[in-house]
């Protein structure tokens, strides 16, 4: 007999690219802390097997799960209040994708605007792993019955192919996954300081594009000082006709809590270099704490190792019922 009740739970991951920036941050890790608050199942993942569709040095990926996790928890991320965990630690993440990826076809997967791009990016013709990532990450959220996931708006599609996934699984064997809703951000997308038309990312070749959560006071006003504008001096808040000095707006309303409104109202009267200074003084503040946080956690590998073999651990309790009962319910036992 299939269960019918439907806990409350939400899972999420994120990339170990080391440090965390400013946009993953503002955009997902924030609303992680609060999410921990108002939910009592709540999974966070540091997703080394995501990270491997584009295959680092053993060394640098060893260094960047760890340099993720500090960050994550110097942010406020409690391993009292959710399950933070290494995605590899939980076998049942792959097992669970080869069997989801039976029932996902092709052209589905093709069409999706990440594998393009990243395609492009690496300049080839794009590996399995690239391709079928996305029912990796419908695995991560199905395999704890998850019912909701926060997500950028970049990822919006992928959580819709979870979505058809688990519907199509339960059409198949039977009311078995909730199917997942979305939890979507409402910060705006931070944008590259460089270029404002493209999402600030850790990858970009521009090192004055992006900010790191544990930039020194002098790289973050360097970096603002820099950052592109246009020939207006005025502060205002137009994304499609100044989205350099929108992107400051937005990033100045992140990170202190007020109103895009409230924000231009304090800038009244200042000019865009001015406010450039105002922006990175806001940012410097926010991070200065978690900055000092991070260097002290950096300083204890075991602990850190620790905290996600503990949540690996406690995640293998929650996957190991749900995944018998796939297996039980496709055939396999």
């Amino acid at each position: 007999m299939l269960s019918t009740v439907v806990m409350d739970r939400i899972f999420s991951g994120i990339q170990p690219t080391g440090t965390p920036h400013l946009g993953n941050y503002l955009g997902a890790i924030q609303n992680w802390v609060n999410l921990q608050e108002e939910c009592s199942s709540v999974l966070y993942s540091i997703m080394d097997m995501h990270s491997f569709t584009m295959p680092k040095e053993p060394a640098v990926l060893r260094q960047n799960i760890l340099d993720t996790t500090a960050a994550i928890l110097a942010c406020g991320i409690d391993p009292n209040k959710c399950l933070l965990f290494r995605q590899s630690l939980v076998p049942e993440h792959a097992e669970l994708a080869w069997i989801l990826g039976c029932l996902t076809n092709v052209p589905r997967l093709l069409r999706l605007p990440q594998w393009k791009m990243k395609r492009a990016s690496q300049n080839s013709e794009g590996t399995v792993g690239l391709l079928t990532y996305p029912v990796l990450q419908a695995a991560d959220i199905l395999l704890y019955k998850s019912t909701r996931v926060p997500v950028g708006e970049d990822q919006v599609l992928h959580l819709e192919l979870a979505q058809d996934i688990a519907q199509h699984f339960n059409k198949k064997y039977g009311e078995f996954f909730p199917v997942p809703k979305a939890i979507l951000s409402t910060t705006k997308r931070i944008k590259s300081l460089r270029d404002p038309s493209a999402k600030m990312s850790k990858s970009d070749p521009q090192k004055l594009a992006t900010v790191t959560i544990a930039d020194s006071p002098d790289e973050i006003v360097l970096k603002f000082r820099k950052a592109v504008t246009d020939f207006t001096s005025e502060v205002t808040y137009e994304p499609a006709a100044r989205p350099g000095v929108s992107n400051l707006v937005s990033i100045h309303a992140a990170v202190t809590g007020l109103s895009i409104k409230d924000v231009l109202h304090q800038a009244t009267g200042l000019d865009t270099a001015h406010y450039k200074m105002v922006v990175a003084e806001a940012v410097i503040q926010k991070f200065a704490p978690i900055r000092n946080e991070i260097k002290k956690l950096q300083e204890d590998k075991s602990h850190l190792i620790k905290v996600l073999e503990d949540g690996a651990e406690k995640a293998k309790e929650l996957a190991a019922p749900i995944y018998q009962e796939i297996r039980r319910l496709v055939g396999f036992q």
